[in-house]
């Protein structure tokens, strides 16, 4: 047992987006504060400021450091399909957050990790290795991500759908653990929406300019003119990075999830929406309202828009939002579905778009069995959907009771008894030690 009650445990929460590292505290209040979106905020680490060197590229880590240009500078992202692809940048970024952001010694601070309900054997293995012989630290814990979102509502049983950066991701948890077997993802997340929105407006002749590839200059009181500015040593990457957090802002300020499918005909003569980009200019936002949101419930619906035809081979083998959720319940055992129905959690930054937990809903009406009593649960704060892993994560290492569950570096295994499908199982979670 590790008395995790002398020292503030660290929680961290690597998303395809963002990731989060904060104190975890027993006050709600404090709670939703230490997971607030400020970027500047000394909780919360933008995946991707400081200069590390890792061989002969030097990494930049933090949205402030992606937010100022260099010549030939790559955006890479650490994670690919939902599973850590570079562990140097990860480390990177959890250095950052330690030394830089927090300020602490990983060394006097258990840590508790969140990892994706799919998470492989070697993946946590390695995120381990990194944490006990890099940082050295004292204590840790893994959780899935859909177990502490399920923590952060107070329940122990409920069915999470995760809309993410990278990907959505819907996960049954029964009793504080994850059914594998019901686990599904889809490659359709708040990036993917981005990119269909940024090609539909090029399509339509709207050029969005990135931040750095202008100047306004006060001609008259009041008055701005626009001069362009010329960096031809500005990556591709950078580049197209610049243009998706402008489109981003787009979506998630003028975009919601359509009442019924979305319908090209019956949409064609909405009132636009005006938006204005940081150039001054000021477009106007149509039938994309509705129809980029409506991807996430119909993936074929994507390869209409010009640009995006690449994915009309992925999209045929996709399925909606309300199917993947059907389709996750009944793989389930047949006792604990009626429960699953009626507690649908929504989480992640894509859950805060406007009217889809309505849509859901009522979608999933249609798709249940008749005598299924549908409810779909989000938080009403904005910041809590986003940060519903962090502050689940927050909630049970903060528990007196969740102390015993630390495990450190001298531990050779660790046995977990699992409950699933209403049989034990005997999970083994192995570390070695390097020599």
């Amino acid at each position: 047992m590790y008395g995790g009650d002398e020292v503030s445990a660290i929680v961290i929460d690597l998303g395809s987006h963002t990731c989060k590292a904060g104190y975890a505290v027993d006050d709600t209040d404090n709670t939703e504060k230490n997971s607030a979106s400020a970027p500047d905020s000394k909780n919360v680490v933008k995946s991707f400021e400081s200069e590390k060197t890792k061989g002969k590229r030097k990494l930049y880590v933090g949205s402030q450091a992606l937010g100022f240009r260099r010549d030939h500078m790559e955006v890479l992202s650490p994670i690919k399909d939902g599973v850590v692809a570079d562990w140097d940048i990860v480390d990177s970024i959890w250095d950052h957050a330690f030394r830089e952001c927090l300020l602490i010694d990983p060394k006097e601070h258990p840590m508790l990790v969140a990892e994706p309900s799919s998470n492989t054997q070697q993946q946590r293995e390695r995120a381990t290795e990194l944490m006990f012989e890099k940082y050295k630290v004292p204590a840790l814990f893994l959780a899935k991500n859909a177990v502490l979102t399920a923590f952060a509502s107070g329940r122990a049983t409920a069915l999470v759908v995760d809309g993410g950066g990278g990907s959505t991701t819907v996960a049954p948890v029964h009793d504080g653990y994850v059914l594998q077997k019901a686990v599904s993802s889809s490659p359709i997340g708040g990036e993917f929406l981005t990119e269909c929105l940024l090609k539909s407006l090029e399509s339509k002749g709207l050029t969005i300019k990135p931040r750095y590839s202008f100047k306004r200059k006060e001609i008259r009181r009041g008055e701005f003119q626009t001069v362009d500015v010329d960096f031809p040593n500005t990556t591709e990457s950078y580049k197209l990075y610049s243009q998706r957090v402008i489109a981003s802002d787009i979506k998630e300020c003028v975009c919601r999830a359509p009442d019924t499918p979305y319908d090209e005909v019956a949409y064609s003569n909405i009132p636009m929406t005006p938006y204005e980009l940081p150039d001054g200019q000021t477009i106007e936002i149509g039938a994309d309202r509705f129809k980029i949101p409506d991807i996430l419930f119909n993936p074929p619906l994507a390869q209409t828009i010009p640009g995006m035809e690449y994915f009309a081979d992925i999209a045929a083998a996709l399925r909606g939002l309300p199917q993947m959720v059907v389709e996750s319940i009944n793989k389930c055992d047949v006792d604990i579905r009626r429960e699953l129905f009626s507690t649908i959690l929504l989480a992640g930054g894509t859950a805060s778009m406007q009217q889809l937990k309505e849509r859901l809903e009522k979608d999933l009406l249609e798709e249940s069995p008749q005598t299924a009593r549908v409810k779909v649960l989000a938080s009403g704060n904005a910041t809590e959907r986003r940060f519903s892993v962090w502050i689940g994560g927050s909630i049970l290492a903060s528990l007196g009771s969740f102390q015993q569950m630390w495990f450190s570096k001298s531990e050779k295994k660790k046995v977990v008894i699992a409950l699933s499908n209403g049989k034990f199982v005997l999970i083994l979670l192995s570390y070695e030690v390097g020599v």
